[in-house]
């Protein structure tokens, strides 16, 4: 095990935040996981693609790099296809796996910024698809119960990009794999947002889940910004959800805003259209800024400090709260 010191994380998150990390350390092999967490006494951050945190100032205990890899077909029947994957494999990889092996039920969540890891953490989706619909199983790491887990889709408690992960098991747990249950036969989910106005212009002489991912990978390139070229971490916020009379109350006054019905008398209002209408679309100052196509993307045009794109993201907070009276979220995580 190779620790290394004062390592910046610049490459290491899609913000691009010039921070520097204590100690570093990549972990691509299962064995070094007892040595790394009972060597090493300070605190510890698992870092995947790094592509849903927004750092804010240097991290000074152990960062781990998780790039544990591999693809593996477990098992078959009739139906299913079961595939487990190492937790540092690049989840739009893993997708292209997938759709070149025809297997079916991830092809809307293409393009996807980050790493197998993170998608039970986060219950990631996109689409109309999420994480739980496929998830069979995770194995991790218990820090201190030293001992290898399993959990299956139940114990996850998957919710609305959230997970016990985030919860019960916050920083506790190192995932190694994640194994879904796919597809012999694709059941298409081409109705969320534009997939299936997409696939018209694509002129599909027939609908496939290559076809579908490639439609999904046209409409976020068309809309996201890419972390390569402009830093960001995708949705900064996640899309809040009022009581359906609320939603009511909130037409009334704003007859254009943009809800969908959910189970429980819920409805989920679109977090890029409040803020939108908060005058925040393509708002930049110094480096930080929001994203000129989509609302609920904040950028890093350059040199922002991950404090200052907390403070715009707290602005927008408040301003949402005030026209509007909901409460918007962060979706990524604050270290």
């Amino acid at each position: 095990m190779h620790i290394q010191h004062n390592i910046s994380l610049k490459p290491f998150n899609s913000f691009g935040i010039a921070v520097k990390a204590n100690r570093f350390v990549i972990l691509n092999n299962l064995d070094l996981l007892p040595e790394v967490f009972h060597e090493n006494k300070t605190e510890t951050l698992v870092l995947g693609g790094g592509s849903n945190i927004l750092f804010t100032k240097d991290y000074n205990g152990l960062v781990i790099k998780n790039e544990i890899s591999g693809i593996e077909l477990l098992r078959e029947d009739a139906e299913n296809i079961y595939i487990k994957a190492g937790a540092g494999v690049v989840w739009h990889q893993f997708v292209l796996y997938c759709i070149q092996n025809n297997y079916a039920g991830v092809e809307n969540l293409a393009l996807i910024p980050g790493c197998v890891g993170a998608s039970p953490i986060q219950n990631i989706g996109a689409y109309g698809v999420e994480i739980q619909q496929v998830l069979h199983e995770v194995e991790a790491y218990h820090k201190f119960d030293r001992a290898f887990v399993r959990l299956n889709n139940r114990d996850c408690a998957f919710g609305y990009r959230d997970s016990v992960f985030k919860r019960k098991y916050k920083n506790q747990l190192c995932i190694t794999s994640v194994t879904y249950q796919l597809k012999k036969k694709p059941a298409f989910n081409i109705s969320y947002g534009a997939i299936e106005k997409e696939l018209e212009q694509m002129n599909v002489p027939e609908l496939s889940i290559a076809a579908v991912a490639q439609a999904v990978i046209n409409i976020r390139s068309s809309k996201l910004p890419d972390p390569a070229k402009i830093g960001n971490a995708g949705s900064f916020f996640k899309n809040p959800e009022v009581d359906h009379e609320q939603f009511e109350k909130l037409k009334t006054s704003f007859p254009n805003i943009v809800g969908f019905d959910l189970p429980g008398n819920k409805t989920k209002l679109a977090a890029g259209w409040l803020i939108e209408q908060c005058g925040w679309k393509g708002f930049r100052r110094g480096d930080a800024g929001c994203h000129k196509n989509q609302a609920l993307v904040l950028v890093n045009f350059g040199n922002a400090g991950g404090d200052e794109i907390l403070q715009l993201s707290n602005e927008i907070i408040t301003s949402v709260q005030q026209k509007f009276e909901v409460q918007l979220e962060r979706e990524v995580n604050i270290i």
